[in-house]
């Protein structure tokens, strides 16, 4: 299976409750050393690129701020070329990656939803439900629907959006995993074609299967919200592995491939 490019998933992936996958960190080095373009691609909308770069570095990973492909940071990149508005549904941390884009909690073009956790109150949902009757559309940052915690299984955005959906009769622009375009966008920013890259993820639906509908190939870790057979289902994964420590690099006069 030969690549170029690897969308690296972050929560569940190469880490795990604060710490490093078994040997996730050499691992990351190894591809770098071997030539393969990486991205960081994960839906978490309670950090800004800054916070995830600096939490991977702190952990021991080679990362830049360019290369973290989150919802957050494409949403502020399209709402600053639209000059648009919003009312931004998303925890403080997050903020960073909107910056230049209007705060509008009254009359918005667009309601913001990213995972709130437990602020995700009765009143809050009530006001973005408000806000999108009014007229602003709807855009939400993923559509995971729950992750990995210390305390077990939490839920994440996507039951926040269905439900506003719901309420709403609208259909929200969806930026994050599982969304083709959330895929496609960051395979075109290493610069290669889908059939070049791999997505490599915990999560057999939101990362792996969705991205292997977009053109990508898929590789699925037994780590993070992993759960047996989990891998069963269509389209079946091109490779699942015990950890990201599986990934092993031929020579670059070989090509790139998984083993």
């Amino acid at each position: 299976m030969l690549y170029r490019g690897l969308l690296l998933d972050i929560d569940g992936t190469l880490y795990q409750s604060g710490r490093p996958i078994p040997g996730a960190v050499k691992t990351v080095a190894r591809l770098r050393r071997n030539g393969v373009s990486l991205r960081f691609v994960t839906n978490t909308t309670s950090k800004s690129a800054a916070s995830i770069v600096e939490k991977l570095r702190r952990m021991g990973f080679e990362a830049r701020t360019g290369e973290v492909h989150s919802p957050p940071v494409v949403a502020g990149a399209m709402l600053r070329e639209e000059a648009a508005s919003a009312a931004l549904f998303v925890p403080d941390n997050a903020l960073d990656d909107f910056h230049g884009v209007p705060n509008d909690q009254e009359k918005p073009d667009y309601v913001v939803l990213g995972d709130l956790g437990f602020d995700w109150t009765f009143r809050r949902l009530n006001q973005a439900f408000e806000l999108a009757k009014e007229g602003a559309r709807l855009m939400a940052l993923g559509r995971t629907r729950y992750w990995q915690t210390s305390q077990g299984l939490q839920l994440d955005v996507g039951p926040f959006v269905a439900a506003l959906e719901y309420a709403t009769g609208q259909q929200a622009i969806t930026l994050g995993k599982p969304d083709p375009c959330f895929f496609l966008d960051a395979v075109k920013d290493l610069g290669l074609r889908p059939d070049e890259v791999a997505v490599v993820g915990d999560d057999a639906e939101t990362d792996v299967r969705a991205a292997m509908r977009a053109g990508l190939k898929g590789i699925l870790v037994r780590t993070g919200k992993y759960r047996d057979g989990d891998e069963a289902g269509e389209p079946p994964p091109d490779l699942v592995i015990d950890s990201v420590a599986g990934l092993h690099v031929l020579r670059r006069t070989e090509g790139r491939a998984l083993t």
